[in-house]
C-alpha cells in the first residue's frame, strides 16, 4: 500500500528510543523527511546520521526538552529554517512515574503535566500555522492505555495521559477545517528500553531472570500474552499519518493485544 508521504516531513519529540526510533524509521523507509528531537544529544545525532545514511532522507536532529517552552521553540524553528515548517507532528515525549497521591509533591505533578500534557498544547500552536500553510496535516498523539485503564502505581502519568488524550480531542475539533487530522494512541505493553531497564534492576537480588518477569508481566495483562515491538506499533502510526487514514478525525486508538478490558 502507497502511503503517498515521500518527500512530507515529519517531527517527532522522544525520538532517539523505543517507539519513538522505531517510529522514525518507519517514516523514513516511505521517504519521510524528519526532525528529530530528544534530550541527549549524542545518541539523538547518531540516530539521525544513521536513519538518514540508511533510507536517503534529511533527519535533522534538535537537542531539546519539550516540557519547556525553550525546547518547543527549539523544535520549531528547527523545521521552519530546514524545510519551512512540517506536515506530520508525532507527540511522543514521556515517561512513566511511580507514587502515591498522598506523598507526591506538587513539583512532581507539574513537571508530569509539563511534559505530557503543555508540550502538546505548544507543539499544536507551534506547527498548526505551518500545517496550514502547506495544505493540511497530521498530528498524533502517543498517550497509553493508562489513559482509561490506569494502573495504581503511577496515578500521575494516568492522569496526564488522560489528560493528553483529551487535549487531543478538542484539538481535532479545532483545527479539522484547515485540513489537519488530529488523533491519538493508546499502545499498552510495548517492549522499549525502559521496560528492560526495569525489569532488569527489579530481578537483579532474585536470580536475574528479567525475561521472566517481563513474560508474567504480559500474561498477567495481556490475553495476546507477549509485549509488541516498537516496529509493531509504528506501523500502526506510520498509516495513521498518511493520507489512507483522511477520515480519522478526533479519534483514540488501543494497540494493546487485548489489554484493554471493556468495549
Amino acid at each position: 500500500m502507497d502511503s503517498n508521504l515521500r518527500g512530507k516531513v515529519a517531527v517527532l519529540t522522544g525520538a532517539s528510543v523505543g517507539i519513538g526510533l522505531a517510529v522514525a524509521e518507519g517514516f523514513a523507509a516511505e521517504g519521510v523527511n524528519l526532525v528529530l528531537g530528544a534530550r541527549q544529544r549524542e545518541r539523538l545525532e547518531q540516530v539521525a546520521a544513521d536513519i538518514a545514511a540508511r533510507h536517503g532522507v534529511r533527519a535533522v536532529p534538535v537537542t531539546c526538552d519539550v516540557a519547556t517552552m525553550d525546547g518547543v521553540a527549539a523544535l520549531v524553528d528547527a523545521a521552519n529554517q530546514q524545510f519551512n515548517g512540517a506536515d506530520i507532528l508525532f507527540n511522543n515525549a514521556g515517561t512513566g512515574s511511580n507514587e502515591t497521591i498522598m506523598e507526591a509533591p506538587d513539583e512532581k505533578w507539574q513537571a508530569y503535566w509539563d511534559l505530557h500534557v503543555m508540550a502538546a498544547v505548544r507543539l499544536a500552536r507551534g506547527f498548526v500555522p505551518s500545517m496550514k500553510r502547506r495544505g493540511g496535516g497530521a498530528i498524533l498523539h502517543n498517550a497509553s492505555i493508562c489513559a482509561v485503564q490506569p494502573l495504581g502505581y503511577e496515578p500521575i502519568y494516568n492522569v496526564t495521559k488522560a489528560a493528553l488524550m483529551m487535549f487531543s480531542k478538542n484539538l481535532a475539533t479545532e483545527v479539522v477545517k484547515d485540513n489537519i487530522h488530529v488523533n491519538t494512541i493508546n499502545p499498552g505493553l510495548v517492549l522499549t528500553p525502559d521496560w528492560v531497564k526495569t525489569a532488569k534492576q527489579l530481578t537483579q537480588d532474585a536470580g536475574g531472570d528479567w525475561e521472566g518477569h517481563l513474560q508474567q508481566v504480559a500474561d498477567e495483562f495481556a490475553p495476546i500474552r507477549r509485549f509488541a515491538t516498537p516496529a509493531e506499533l509504528a506501523d500502526f502510526i506510520v498509516f495513521l499519518c498518511s493520507e489512507r487514514a483522511s477520515y480519522s478525525v478526533g479519534s483514540t486508538y488501543f494497540v494493546d493485544g487485548g489489554m484493554l478490558r471493556t468495549v
